[in-house]
């Protein structure tokens, strides 16, 4: 787990140790930089040490030195690789490197490369012979990739603040990223912060030519739901035994580290499946888990992970934090944030990062369960939201919602008031709209007041349209799924453990992301994921035998922080921030007010506003 950056064309090497400064938090360990003046070639590595860390310094050469790789990421099947290119006659330097398996795979495999991994990366390859880079990022974008080419530099790094430090490469805020920001509550890609900067997406690899300066983009993997054609007569019994062995086959992958290792344990279904797990596949050996609680009930779950810890006879770290040391650390998350995103619950998600460094360097947690076994509330919406939407006219949709605003406005964790007024937002528009307007910070018709010009309603919610429409499957549980998976997954949820681990020094590695055991679940209906108005039901009925039904069925509580309530009380300091970027202050300031009067519940606004602005 690493840093990496680089660049082609103008710049020297001072220019690359300022990029790679950007990146120390990434890789504490060690510093690796290579460059070639004469044909303007420059690759920057910052290490933190898990696999082989006596042999695994980068950049890593094959022993002609016409390969070169620098390395963001875990190959989980490198030691099956290597075997595969040993028996073709490949010879290796390092014992156990699953770096040095990148190099001698490209070597064999070329393009096809990346098709063979089964991990997280986001790499680089310098192809001297070809007089090219081969640059890779991970199935679902765990790693993080950013490149900019304009007329004279190709650049590409780990982060954003990194690839803006080199001289050549402009930081123009993008306003319809904003936009985007603003709509999604992140920033999706391919886009950027930044005008003429892009994310790399997942499941993409990018070939730059030196000689013509130029790049192509191919996609070698996608996130498709194409279900079984047959059903088995028992379905909880025989896709329950698959999923059981395919997650403890995921886990034990994920447990080899030359390292401390531990679990991110909050009591939820997916980091206790993964506990139980990593306990069956570590035998004797006592697992380390961790978990923060706080003082403020509503956004407690410290009691069910020593709970589950209790079960399993962990070497359980749990602390009880106050929401106001929280606010606390805002200024050293957003001091590395690289970009805005709205997620509030990166805060914790730092907190429990934080505690978790003082013991291991890496940590497995249960990003991906959610998207992938339909875990989230508005699945139980999408029956009602159709009915509503096939029968209420919408002229009445507004007359609705307004009544809905007199509700009382309650600030606690997931309230009542907040889901259905949320639910009753994105309702007003097509079905391809209603999981981003739910999710999102501004509807369409606020985009126009904060921005002061009409929203190209088409443009700004494209990525969320374009992944409705291309799921094969005509169901909105399926389509859902879809939105989810390639959507909210890449660009919030695995941003925001990225960010916040990474910030820390701290590797995070995530088993339901599993090459194998993703690719059975997207072949599972829908209709066996949410299922009789139950959430996750098929993983649910998997797990039966290995959590207990108190744990597999207590209501999702989430991970979130009390910021409405912050707002409400005036502890952000949200009413000294400068109007930026031509936004709309008036409509601003209302929402401040009717926020503090209890009148409007505009948590998530004021938020990613108050972020925005801190940030940037």
């Amino acid at each position: 787990m690493c840093g990496i950056s680089g660049f082609a064309g103008e710049g020297d090497i001072e220019d690359l140790k300022r990029m790679n400064l950007m990146l120390a938090h990434r890789g504490p360990d060690a510093e690796g930089l290579w460059h070639d003046r004469q044909k303007g070639i420059y690759l920057g590595h910052r290490r933190l040490s898990i696999i082989d860390i006596s042999g695994g310094a980068q950049p890593m050469w094959t022993d002609d030195s016409t390969l070169g790789v620098i390395f963001n990421g875990e190959i989980y099947n490198h030691q099956i690789l290597r075997e595969e290119l040993l028996q073709k006659g490949h010879k290796f330097l390092t014992d156990h490197s699953d770096t040095e398996v990148l190099l001698h795979g490209y070597r064999q495999w070329g393009e096809e490369l990346s098709e063979k991994l089964d991990g997280m990366w986001a790499f680089g390859i310098y192809d001297k012979n070809k007089g090219r880079l081969f640059l890779s990022r991970d199935r679902f974008g765990k790693k993080p990739f950013f490149y900019c080419l304009n007329n004279k530099t190709f650049a590409f790094a780990s982060e954003l603040t990194a690839i803006i430090s080199h001289p050549s490469i402009e930081s123009s805020v993008f306003r319809k990223s904003l936009k985007k920001y603003f709509a999604y509550g992140y920033i999706p890609a391919p886009n950027s912060l930044y005008k003429n900067i892009f994310k790399l997406p997942g499941g993409h690899n990018l070939i730059f030519d030196l000689k013509t300066f130029s790049l192509t983009i191919q996609k070698y993997w996608d996130f498709i739901i194409e279900p079984f054609d047959i059903i088995p007569d028992n379905p909880e019994e025989e896709w329950g035994a698959i999923i059981r062995d395919l997650l403890y086959k995921a886990v034990n992958k994920r447990l080899m580290s030359d390292v401390p290792l531990g679990v991110f344990l909050s009591g939820g279904i997916d980091s206790s499946s993964i506990t139980a797990f990593a306990c069956r596949a570590m035998g004797h050996e006592r697992l380390k888990t961790f978990s923060i609680g706080f003082k403020e009930q509503s956004f407690d779950e410290s009691e069910y992970a020593k709970s589950v810890a209790g079960l399993f006879k962990t070497g359980h770290h749990s602390k009880i934090l106050s929401m106001e040391r929280g606010r606390d650390l805002l200024s050293e998350i957003i001091a590395r944030l690289d970009e805005p995103m709205g997620d509030s619950s990166l805060l914790p998600t730092y907190m429990l990062s934080k505690e978790t460094r003082k013991y291991v360097t890496v940590a497995l947690g249960g990003d991906g369960g959610d998207e992938l076994f339909a875990g989230y509330d508005p699945f139980k919406a999408l029956r009602l939201a159709e009915l509503y939407s096939a029968f209420v006219p919408r002229p009445v949709h507004q007359a609705i919602k307004m009544l809905a605003g007199i509700l009382p406005v309650s600030h606690g964790n997931m309230s009542l008031d907040f889901k259905l007024k949320r639910t009753l937002r994105g309702l007003s528009y097509s079905k391809q709209l209603w999981n981003p307007v739910w999710l999102g910070t501004l509807e369409p018709a606020e985009l126009d007041q904060l921005f002061d010009e009409p929203t190209d309603i088409e443009d700004i919610y494209s990525e969320a349209i374009e992944y409705w429409d291309a799921c094969p499957q005509d169901n909105l549980v399926d389509k859902t799924l879809q939105f989810y998976t390639k959507l909210y997954l890449q660009d919030d949820i695995l941003v925001k453990a990225d960010r916040a681990s990474m910030i820390n020094s701290l590797e995070v590695r995530s088993p339901f992301l599993d090459k194998d055991l993703v690719d059975f679940i997207r072949k599972i209906p829908g209709t066996w994921k949410y299922r009789n108005g139950q959430t996750k039901y098929i993983l649910k009925k998997a797990l039966e035998p290995v959590l207990p039904h108190d744990i597999l069925y207590r209501p999702k509580k989430g991970f979130g922080i009390p910021v409405g309530s912050w707002f409400k009380k005036g502890l952000l300091g949200i009413d000294s921030i400068t109007p930026k970027y031509d936004l709309n202050i008036s409509f601003v300031q209302k929402r401040i007010f009717e926020h503090r009067k209890n009148k409007m519940d505009h948590r998530a606004f004021l938020w990613n506003y108050w972020l925005m602005n801190r940030l940037l």
